[in-house]
């Protein structure tokens, strides 16, 4: 009997989504593979996001040769109807019919979830890319242990379950969690980390291809983007993700833990591994990655320091953001604990750096235009700090880092910028919003120093936006958040600003005008 064809989505282009052996589809099976335009049409993406995802696709297409049935169609439908040869739209029962036609991984969107359950005979097997399965999450979930769902208690239990850092019973070194130590401001003179760059692809015929279909497509109107493109700097193939691990480990991964959250102008990437993409992209699994450095540890090449906090983004937050996602349903994305509604400006949709006075704010937006990518820190406490305090509206957030970011999908952002950003679940994931004034930055990274502003003032023609707008923030929210205990003396400190009017006054007349 012949296998059932099996259809792999531009999320799933590593051997395990193909591997029987890993619940994939049977060895034999043929494989589809469709580049639907209507992704493209349906968002202004990031032109650096849209070229990395379509050269995976293409690079892992031509890997597989002629088992693989590789679509170019309108949208997903069209594109099942020609690879099969008969029209799929028919509606079926939710469960997607095991002993179907067709087989697929589970989706990491609920939209593509919901789209292979309503095709007629697509069986959805198991999910692949990520350590805790959803019926594991489920059970951890519903412990009942008083405990809730934060991630601390997820992560321990994480590392137990999969047997990461540990010395029996106990954490390795003796501490769960080694924040403490990780937390350094960058090395003062110094514009960049002492360590070695990090590894950056080659680009080939496959990138030449796309790069002239995507210029074709938007000189045509068809598509437009946001950001620059190219050269690329992530990998598009399981070899490339494999050796951009092998320098992380060997050269990177020793030096990350201490300046993992600091920033500096000349340096953006600092010790940062840039495995989010290919690891979002399905190209490596986070086991070989956590175990990796595990190993690394082990043989006295990594502190712990720095491995543990690896290991925490990886076994710990990824897999805990992924788990939220669903978790949560629906309806978590229309959370909007705080009630912001004000739309995103121009100057921020089109990632204008140069618009913007604030050297923090226009370093980090250059970087997103010119990258598709920042690390966690600029992501959170200056672009995310910055929609908070101006009160926009928090899916629209979500949208923006969604589309110009190249590691950016649905389960990503939905719960990062929702939960961990913008604070919009009011407290389901986080304990309190996460936004600071410029004494912040100042500390944790080289921006304030050629600033026009003075992280110190909070009014006159040197004002820092970040140190106004977090006290505008609070006053905005005060009685929401007077009640959090992590925020009661934060908001008691209102009392103390003489020049709370002038400041209020200030912030208010900027308006949504690049700061």
């Amino acid at each position: 009997m012949t296998p059932r064809p099996h259809w792999l989505f531009g999320d799933q282009l590593g051997p395990r989504f193909v591997d029987p052996r890993h619940g994939g589809p049977d060895a034999r099976a043929p494989l589809i593979m469709i580049e639907a335009r209507s992704v493209l049409r349906r968002r202004r993406f990031h032109r650096a996001k849209a070229h990395l995802v379509l050269s995976a696709m293409r690079h892992r297409a031509a890997e597989l040769g002629d088992r693989v049935t590789y679509v170019r169609a309108e949208t997903y439908a069209e594109g099942l109807e020609t690879a099969l040869g008969h029209p799929s739209s028919r509606p079926v029962p939710h469960d997607g019919g095991a002993g179907g036609r067709l087989t697929v991984c589970h989706p990491t969107s609920r939209r593509a979830l919901e789209f292979v359950r309503a095709r007629e005979g697509v069986e959805v097997l198991p999910a692949k890319g990520f350590l805790v399965s959803h019926d594991d999450f489920a059970g951890w979930a519903g412990r009942g242990d008083g405990q809730g769902l934060r991630l601390e208690g997820f992560y321990r239990w994480v590392r137990g379950q999969h047997d990461l850092l540990m010395d029996g019973d106990e954490p390795v070194g003796g501490r769960w969690n080694l924040d403490h130590d990780n937390r350094e401001p960058p090395p003062r003179g110094q514009e960049t980390l002492d360590v070695p760059r990090p590894w950056q692809p080659r680009e080939d015929a496959i990138d030449e291809e796309v790069r002239h279909d995507l210029d074709r497509w938007e000189r045509d109107g068809a598509v437009s983007f946001v950001g620059r493109d190219g050269p690329r700097r992530f990998p598009a193939t399981r070899r490339e993700a494999l050796s951009a691990l092998r320098h992380f480990i060997t050269h990177r991964l020793p030096d990350f833990g201490s300046h993992e959250d600091a920033m500096l102008a000349g340096d953006p990437v600092m010790s940062h591994s840039l495995l989010s993409a290919p690891l979002n992209l399905g190209l490596i699994d986070p086991a070989e990655c956590v175990e990796r450095a595990e190993r690394a540890h082990r043989a006295g090449d990594a502190p712990l320091n720095s491995v543990e906090g690896f290991v925490r983004q990886i076994a710990g937050w990824r897999e805990y953001v992924w788990h939220l996602y669903w978790h949560f349903g629906e309806d978590y994305r229309h959370r909007n604990a705080l009630r912001h509604q004000a739309p995103l400006p121009d100057w921020f949709l089109d990632l204008d750096a140069d618009a913007v006075t604030a050297n923090c704010l226009s370093s980090v937006l250059a970087q997103v235009r010119d990258t598709g990518w920042t690390h966690h820190i600029p992501r959170l406490m200056v672009l995310g700090s910055r929609a908070l305090q101006d009160g926009w509206d928090p899916a629209a957030v979500t949208d923006w880092f969604h589309r110009c970011f190249v590691d950016g999908y649905d389960w990503v952002m939905l719960p990062n910028v929702v939960g961990m950003s913008q604070y919009a679940d009011g407290g389901l994931m986080t304990t309190k919003p996460y936004t600071s004034g410029g004494a912040y930055i100042h500390r944790m990274s080289d921006l304030c120093g050629p600033c026009a502003y003075r992280p110190t003032d909070r009014t006159g023609d040197r004002a820092c936006p970040y140190t106004a707008g977090y006290w505008a923030f609070l006053h905005r929210h005060r009685d929401h958040l007077a009640a959090n205990h992590r925020m009661a003396r934060a908001v008691k400190g209102l009392d103390r600003l003489k020049d709370l009017p002038e400041l209020l006054d200030t912030t208010a007349r900027r308006a949504d005008a690049a700061p």
